[in-house]
């Protein structure tokens, strides 16, 4: 499976996809991008006159690069007349810089392990520069609902 492929399935509206480039997926993780640019819909409002991207949104974009690509890959030999969802089901996430509109960043995920369609990964954010932004674990269940 190639990453255009995954990308091609992730299960989510081009507003809150955040995922710009999957640069590698392999069965023991994976490493993409996302850029946050300066009209996302959040940074009218959080904060005013000092926006700077939420917690929530940061926590999303590796839970959707390192959580969501890695299991459909890993779950790529499945019968395709399935659709993937994923629910997060836990994430243990330490801040350590903030992000600014206009900010690349890289995601990285290594899978912990990957049981009774349990999939848990160890995540970290990263900018361009090298420095890490956040990091933590994210755990989700992998569900495949029939299409019928």
């Amino acid at each position: 499976m190639t990453t255009n492929e995954i990308l091609a399935k992730l299960p989510y509206g081009k507003s809150f996809l955040f995922v710009d480039e999957l640069l590698h997926v392999d069965e023991n993780g994976t490493k993409g991008t996302f850029t946050y640019t300066k009209n996302l819909f959040f940074y009218k409002s959080h904060f005013k006159n000092h926006p700077v991207t939420p917690a929530v949104i940061l926590t999303e974009t590796m839970a959707q690069i390192g959580l969501v690509c890695l299991g459909i890959y890993l779950l790529k030999d499945n019968d395709t007349e399935h659709q993937l969802s994923i629910a997060m089901t836990s994430n243990a996430i330490d801040f350590l810089k903030p992000v600014y509109p206009g900010e690349q960043v890289i995601v990285t995920s290594e899978k912990i392990y990957f049981r009774f369609n349990k999939l848990s990964c160890k995540v970290k954010m990263e900018n361009v520069a090298g420095e890490v932004l956040c990091k933590g674990n994210i755990s989700g269940m992998l569900i495949s609902k029939s299409n019928g």
